[in-house]
């Protein structure tokens, strides 16, 4: 079976290290691990890994974040993936640092490259692995926020945080999102 795993983020260098692109830094972080290297092809970069009979296809779209589901809808077509194949990787600013939550399904919460994939492929019903980055920002802040790079304390401890989102990831496609639910899914402090 394959799976698309998507990593939402912005391309180009002034985006790097922020953390709106944490989508891309577990595609990263499971990439460098595997020694896979993405290629530039059509709305992205995309690399495979196979683990255990099982093959992923990582995509990092270069559509910007508020325009992922041209990429995404693109991407499973052209692999054939049902949308219970699909996994994507975002930021989220309702879960607080290093926070990790897995559903099923669901809304945007708010999340415009969310948004735009529920738009584009005409549904809710793919899962997708929230990791929180937190809200200290001041009211009518939350854009800089997020475009904004890591503090230094966290920077310290986001290496764990990207290794524990890859563990999830590839929960998924080997043991099924239920039990990665159960065994990823972290209670907030």
């Amino acid at each position: 079976m394959a799976f698309l795993i998507v990593g939402l983020g912005n391309i180009g260098p002034e985006y790097a290290n922020t953390r709106h692109n944490v989508g891309f830094d577990v595609l990263n972080t499971w990439a460098k691990a595997a020694n896979a290297r993405f290629t530039s092809v059509r709305y992205g970069a995309i690399t495979e890994i196979m683990l255990k009979g099982k093959r992923f296809m990582l995509l990092k779209p270069s559509t910007y974040m508020n325009m992922s589901g041209k990429a995404v809808n693109y991407w499973l077509q052209a692999e054939r993936i049902t949308a219970e194949g699909l996994l994507v990787v975002v930021d989220d600013l309702a879960l607080p640092f290093g926070i990790l939550r897995m559903r099923k399904q669901g809304s945007d919460g708010g999340h415009n490259g969310l948004k735009n994939i529920n738009e584009i492929i005409g549904n809710q019903q793919y899962a997708r692995l929230r990791v929180g980055i937190g809200n200290a920002f001041l009211q009518g802040r939350q854009i800089d926020y997020v475009l904004s790079e890591w503090s230094d304390e966290e920077q310290k401890t986001l290496p764990a945080v990207l290794d524990k989102a890859v563990e999830a990831v590839k929960a998924f496609g080997l043991t099924g999102i239920e039990r990665t639910m159960n065994t990823f899914n972290t209670p907030q402090p």
